[in-house]
């Protein structure tokens, strides 16, 4: 029986970290089903889902905790089989403000209170234009809930916009 696994991996950045964890669980027969990983300051940081049948789990993960030794942390967090199928629609966020604290705070608390899901989120502060002022720019694909009309979370998300004097377009 096949069994799904989600792990997170967190280590110095350096050439063939996933090379390492793709032999890893080709070798004990899984498949690398998705993954989402970035540098972020010197660190590399991911979160895989793989399947694996189910008599060979233990092994795989017993392999990967051991590459701790080289400072490649592993953390399983979940062994849940298949995946729900996502309800509701789904929606496209982008944020642009002049970058001060407690943006995404703001922003995320609309979306918490409309029951929203983030799907994905990427964050940078950036240089502004001329006047070189750092800049918060967000983009989150969102899964709203069954019911929730997408005019609503955006008039929601502008007056918090507004507030802050950012730029919110709310795609769906």
């Amino acid at each position: 029986m096949q069994t799904h696994l989600v792990f997170t991996v967190i280590a110095k950045d350096r050439p063939g970290l996933v090379e390492r964890m793709a032999d890893i669980i080709a070798g004990t027969g899984g498949n690398w089903i998705e993954s989402s990983m970035a540098r972020l300051g010197g660190e590399f940081a991911g979160i895989v889902r793989i399947a694996i049948d189910g008599m060979h789990s233990d092994d795989l993960v017993a392999q990967l905790r051991s590459l701790s030794a080289d400072g490649i942390d592993i953390t399983l967090r979940s062994d849940q089989e298949g995946t729900d199928m996502p309800q509701g629609a789904s929606a496209h966020l982008d944020l642009v403000s002049q970058d001060h604290p407690g943006i995404l705070r703001d922003i995320t608390h609309v979306l918490s209170q409309k029951g929203v899901s983030i799907e994905h989120l990427e964050t940078e502060v950036t240089s502004g234009s001329m006047q070189g002022e750092a800049l918060f720019k967000a983009s989150a694909d969102l899964r709203l809930p069954v019911g929730l009309d997408p005019a609503d979370l955006s008039e929601a998300l502008q007056e918090t916009a507004g507030d802050m004097m950012a730029d919110v377009n709310l795609i769906d």
